[in-house]
């Protein structure tokens, strides 16, 4: 069996924490040879919120899940860049806006409630913290919109300081009758906020004014994915020149140009994620994206054949060449992550309620289960964060 890795797109950002740099606050000692696992899930039975583990970085190990912090549907999690924060989305769906909470990181990883704002649209999806961490950045796939949620120096939600409804259809009449924004993310310059929009076939692109939290269309506005392919995730290289999307309909990954001074996305190559001879591709739909911290690889996602796709990148032009497949040894993997060191990654299967952990041979971009497997309900976000003392 062809083999794959995955991974994440800064030394800092992991699975579907998204975190910074810049802060001015200190950050917690860690120890060298640990680390903190958080856990988002979705709320049923078995799972109550936010859950962390301890990761041995010598050996890959985890411990078992125990609740950090009780909460519905904390579905994406984002750290701030002093790691002293954690900023969860409530993915609710209903006529009723979802929810944005801010908690502390204490010793031992146990974190405290500092307070809660609306996301300001319904089915929240996707949060990210710019690199000042004054600004709480947040995708509503439900609502169609994105909004900025302004972040205070005691690590509390402050306003909202911008509210953005998009507006349009894409091509397939039943998953794209509405905008869904599904990614939002800054750009290593913190100048512009990329966001995804599923069912535009749409990146679209925003000014950012990271000292008073505004975003405004951008000239050109948007990068354009293939028509019916629903461009979910996203990633930069580790050089800021390209941008990787995968598009969750189509199970492809759009490769993008990035011209960091204007804004501008020109779309270059689309490639499939899934094996030639895989038979089932209807139902198949791409989830996460990232870029391994050396920035020779590519990974992505796949809920239906349940792998990550690797790929490597040439790193003149940016362009993706597919090096193989490797099962997430569970189903439906929405989100995998990459640790800081880019030994380790943990890949997190829904619909199988099981984390497993693998190694990663950095120079070939394969990587190997340890034998493990977490058992935990509904896992859909790993996020890891320095171990304090």
């Amino acid at each position: 069996m062809m083999k794959v890795i995955l991974a994440l797109t800064t030394l800092l950002t992991v699975g579907c924490a998204t975190s910074t740099n810049g802060a001015d606050t200190a950050a917690p000692a860690a120890k060298a040879d640990s680390m903190l696992v958080y856990v988002g899930t979705y709320s049923g039975p078995k799972s109550k919120g936010i859950y962390m583990m301890h990761f041995d970085l010598a050996t890959g190990a985890l411990s078992a899940p125990e609740v950090a912090a009780e909460s519905s549907n904390p579905s994406f999690l984002a750290l701030h860049p002093s790691k002293k924060y954690l900023y969860a989305v409530n993915e609710y769906w209903s006529n009723k806006a979802g929810d944005v909470s801010a908690y502390s990181i204490g010793d031992g990883g146990k974190l405290t409630l500092l307070n809660t704002q609306t996301a300001g649209g319904n089915g929240p999806c996707f949060i990210s913290i710019d690199s000042t961490g004054t600004n709480a950045l947040v995708a509503n796939y439900g609502g169609g919109n994105i909004s900025c949620v302004r972040i205070e120096k005691d690590g509390k939600l402050g306003e909202q300081s911008t509210f953005i409804q998009h507006k349009g259809t894409g091509g397939d009449p039943k998953r794209q009758d509405a905008p869904h924004a599904h990614c939002i993310l800054p750009d290593p310059a913190n100048k512009f906020v990329l966001a995804n929009d599923l069912g535009l076939d749409k990146v679209l692109v925003y000014k950012f004014d990271a000292s008073k939290g505004t975003l405004t269309p951008n000239d050109p506005p948007a990068g354009i994915s293939p028509p019916a392919s629903g461009p979910r995730h996203l990633a930069f290289s580790n050089d800021g020149k390209f941008a990787y999307v995968c598009n969750e309909m189509a199970s492809t990954v759009t490769v993008f140009t990035y011209d960091a001074e204007h804004g501008a996305l020109n779309a270059i190559q689309t490639l499939s994620m899934l094996p030639p001879d895989f038979q089932d591709k209807e139902h198949n739909s791409a989830a996460e994206i990232a870029v391994h911290p050396n920035g020779k690889f590519v990974y992505a996602s796949n809920r239906g054949h349940n792998s990550i796709v690797i790929y490597s990148i040439d790193p003149a032009t940016g362009k993706l060449t597919v090096v193989g497949h490797q099962s997430t040894q569970g189903k439906s993997p929405r989100n995998f992550a990459i640790d800081p060191t880019g030994t380790y990654m943990i890949a997190a299967n829904q619909e199988s309620n099981n984390i497993v952990t693998f190694r990663i041979d950095a120079k070939t971009g394969e990587l190997k289960p340890i034998g493990t497997s977490i058992e935990l309900q509904a896992p859909v976000c790993i996020t890891f964060v320095p171990a304090t003392h």
